[in-house]
């Protein structure tokens, strides 16, 4: 068994952690875990609470899927409800399709009794209101909002550095292997926008055959590369944990274009190794890990590649 987290998923790791001891799958140890961050105010990127898009509004993208059939849920660009990671699942569990997306992706979760939530907050508003007087003019201010998003986007940093995704990835007692996301995305972004964390391949993949990757922090980097995938596609084709982090963290270094500093990627294998590297940040980057080895979940650094 293993449990693996950035530590933006702190708040959710003993809950996880409990129910993964107690013989409970890894899917719905997992999807436990981020529920707790999602609804956790301390943590300013994923769920209530976070940082908006240009408009205002908190549009929430999450996915889950499950090693053992390589089925997956999605959700992005959902507004109004309190935990897009269990509508995630029910789109695995109760439709055949694999991701949903704005109104549709609403409208299903109203059909399944989803918990619908104001997830804006004060420190949402205020923190939008903050970033619209400082970036636009007097004469945009006064037409606001009809004028064109196009020149007030914003690159990917913002004052507090806030700028990440929850991943979850778990092994269980039976061996099964799922991963899990959540986010709020990239703060201030264009309305409509979908980083990697709802595209199964880019932002995570399970098969518990070989292993797991997610990654974290400019998902529109590993969406070009595949990152998620090919960790385990390095895995299939016979290549250690570490080497196959290796070479999906080069595949992204190849990219000559767009923010790729601080994108870290997480992995497991099958036989309960675990490896996170991540490439070029300016700080230092964390991660938790619980195995049945370790007495408590350990806080550790990233291994960070330079290019």
């Amino acid at each position: 068994m293993i449990l693996l987290t950035n530590y933006e998923g702190r708040s959710g790791v003993p809950r996880t952690v409990e129910l993964l001891k107690n013989k409970t799958n890894a899917i719905y140890s997992i999807i436990e875990g981020i529920k707790l961050v999602e609804e956790n105010p301390e943590i300013h990127t994923v769920g209530a609470n976070s940082l908006p898009n240009l408009l205002g509004q908190l549009e929430l993208d999450s996915a889950v899927m499950d090693g053992n059939t390589r089925r997956s849920g999605a959700v992005g660009a959902i507004k109004g409800f309190k935990h897009p990671i269990e509508i995630a699942y029910h789109i695995m569990t109760d439709i055949e399709h694999e991701i949903l997306v704005g109104a549709g992706a609403e409208r299903f979760a109203e059909e399944i009794g989803a918990e619908k939530y104001v997830n804006e907050t004060e420190y949402t508003k205020t923190s939008w209101e903050e970033f619209l007087n400082d970036h636009l003019t007097y004469e945009q201010k006064e037409k606001f909002p009809h004028i064109r998003l196009l020149d007030i986007k914003d690159k990917p940093n913002d004052p507090e550095h806030l700028f990440d995704t929850t991943v979850y990835l778990a092994q269980d007692y039976s061996g099964r292997i799922a991963t899990a996301t959540s986010t709020a995305g990239w703060p201030w972004k264009y309305p409509g926008r979908l980083g990697d964390s709802p595209i199964i391949g880019a932002g995570s993949y399970a098969d518990s055959r070989y292993g797991a990757c997610a990654c974290t922090h400019t998902g529109e980097m590993t969406i070009r590369a595949g990152t998620a995938r090919s960790v385990v596609l390095y895995l299939k084709m016979g290549l250690s944990l570490a080497d196959a982090v290796y070479e999906s963290v080069m595949d992204l270094a190849e990219l000559k274009t767009g923010f790729i500093n601080a994108v870290t990627v997480h992995a497991i294998d099958n036989k309960g190794n675990y490896k996170v590297i991540a490439l070029n940040p300016q700080k230092e980057i964390k991660y938790i890990v619980w195995h049945p080895d370790l007495k408590e979940p350990q806080v550790k650094n990233a291994e960070i590649m330079r290019t």
